[in-house]
């Protein structure tokens, strides 16, 4: 980093709002209770109201997110310590995004669907139904508070579901999903957000959500998972990842240290699909080191700004001390720290950008998330070795492969065992609404976003459509040697590849019809 420019950082810099949990009023088990009793009253009432309603809601809020988007940014900010640019393109277009997505697609998605009906069902017609699940718990994380607060609550709402909301206590943002929700009155009645922290959500699980969705830390998703399985609420969970950057030497290589480095800091590497392991082949690794590091010492460090800032702090200082931890950890086992590695200023919550080489498995920031501004680079050779290596985590939440050859990054993308690749990019399947978001692994399961996680927000209701006729099926009772022997005739007419199949099955179903008829 440059003098001047560490200059302007703690000049311009300003301190978000601290937290401390002791400071925190839980939500009573009284008033949860009665928070959900006025959810599911709600429910019966939202039941009534047609998608075309629920997306008109969507529109609206479409417009107040569009003409308060510095306000909302001014909020994020001041809450996350995020940079003014990271909060208005991820959390605030990426909202608009995702709301332009489910007025243009959730009729198709959730409108009923006519499926095929076997030729032994002859006669009959077969649907399915997507149905809400009824008053759904959301428990939001901090990194995104808003995009990932309020494109689930939005995405369950719209699916049919009423909403209990607890957002982080660390990052509240008190008042300002109401304020919002205030512009549509029957969004405004089917979504209740609720204040707290954990204490509050093991409350709000014990009465029995009909799903649950969280998205946060490991440690907290199993305790969740634990709760809700002794009462079989069903759960999608996202818990973060280790995800990988695997670059072959064919690539631009200006192009590819810009889309790393913003890969790995952005929100200062607090992001679940960050990069936090880049494998660079052997051909370009020095010259990629070199470059990369001469790259990250030119970005600028500020919360507060108006715009021009790269970085912004650490929302949580939990977080700031597993970044310290996780480099003084690698750099007494033998790492080589390039550049940053340490705190900016000791009273604000900047951590350095750090360039970190000469790793090995011992280390925790190989094996552990870390979940800030730090990026640990690794040779290969092979394309075999870094598939093994790379997959070699716990966790599998997304990855970015980047080659010229593209026959070759769809291949390794295809043996990489997460939830999302992006090619010759960076944390773009995020970027498309049209994608599921999701890992697997230690990184969680269920999906959002696309129509899979749409229609995570229903239960699917299967219909079998037959007339009221005199006909009587021929598996009813009564049983007779007769029927039994045409049922195996018909076994075998099915499951064989004759030119004759269609005549014989019209043959055998007009006996087994004629013998249904006949009592024993």
């Amino acid at each position: 980093m440059s003098t001047n420019t560490t200059k302007a950082k703690k000049a311009n810099s300003v301190k978000a709002d601290s937290i401390s949990l002791d400071q925190i009023t839980e939500t009573s088990e009284e008033q949860v209770k009665d928070t959900y009793t006025a959810a599911r009253k709600a429910f019966q009432r939202l039941q009534k109201v047609p998608l075309k309603n629920r997306l008109e809601d969507v529109e609206r809020l479409i417009d107040y997110v569009r003409d308060h988007k510095e306000e909302i940014t001014d909020i994020i900010c001041k809450e996350t310590r995020k940079s003014r640019t990271d909060a208005m393109v991820s959390e605030v277009m990426g909202v608009l995004d995702n709301f332009e997505w489910l007025i243009h697609n959730a009729p198709k998605i959730l409108k009923d669907k006519k499926v095929a009906t076997p030729i032994t069902l002859m006669g009959k017609t077969s649907k399915i139904y997507q149905e809400a699940l009824g008053t759904v718990l959301i428990i939001a994380p901090w990194n995104y508070p808003f995009h990932i607060g309020i494109t689930s609550i939005l995405s369950a709402y719209v699916a049919g579901n009423t909403v209990v909301f607890k957002p982080s206590e660390v990052t509240p943002m008190t008042g300002l999903m109401e304020k919002i929700f205030a512009v549509a009155p029957m969004l405004e009645q089917s979504v209740f957000v609720t204040y707290g922290t954990g204490i509050t959500a093991q409350r709000l699980i014990d009465q029995r959500p009909a799903k649950i969705f969280f998205t946060g830390s490991a440690r907290t998703g199993k305790r969740i998972l634990a709760q809700a399985a002794e009462k079989l609420i069903p759960v999608d969970i996202e818990l973060g990842g280790k995800d990988q950057a695997i670059v072959f030497d064919d690539v631009n290589l200006d192009r590819v240290v810009a889309g790393v480095i913003w890969g790995a800091l952005t929100n200062a590497g607090q992001s679940c699909s960050s990069v936090e392991r880049i494998y660079i082949q052997d051909n370009i690794y020095d010259e990629f080191v070199e470059r990369i590091t001469t790259e990250v010492n030119k970005l600028v460090l500020n919360s507060g700004d108006s715009g021009n800032a790269d970085i912004g702090g650490m929302t949580v200082d939990f977080q700031l001390d597993i970044s310290r931890k996780h480099v003084e950890d690698a750099k007494a086992k033998g790492a080589k720290i390039l550049t940053g590695g340490e705190i900016l200023h000791e009273n604000e919550m900047f951590f350095m950008p750090t360039v970190l080489t000469n790793l090995d498995d011992s280390m925790e920031v190989v094996s552990e998330e870390t979940f800030g501004p730090l990026l640990p680079i690794f040779r290969f050779s092979s394309e075999e070795e870094v598939i093994q290596v790379s997959n070699n985590t716990n966790f599998g939440l997304s990855a970015s492969v980047w080659s010229k050859d593209l026959q070759r990054a769809d291949r390794v993308a295809r043996q990489l065992e997460c939830g999302a690749v992006s090619i010759n990019n960076v944390m773009l399947t995020e970027g498309n609404p049209n994608l599921p978001f999701g890992g697997c692994k230690d990184s969680g399961f269920g999906r959002q976003k696309g129509e899979e996680g749409l229609l995570g927000y229903t239960r699917s209701k299967s219909i079998l459509v037959d007339k009221d006729s005199s006909i009587i099926e021929p598996n009813w009772y009564p049983y007779t040697q007769k029927k039994y022997n045409l049922f195996v005739d018909l076994i075998n007419a099915l499951f064989t590849r004759s030119p004759i199949k269609l005549l014989k099955l019209a043959i055998i179903g007009m006996k087994l019809e004629s013998v249904a008829k006949k009592p024993r």
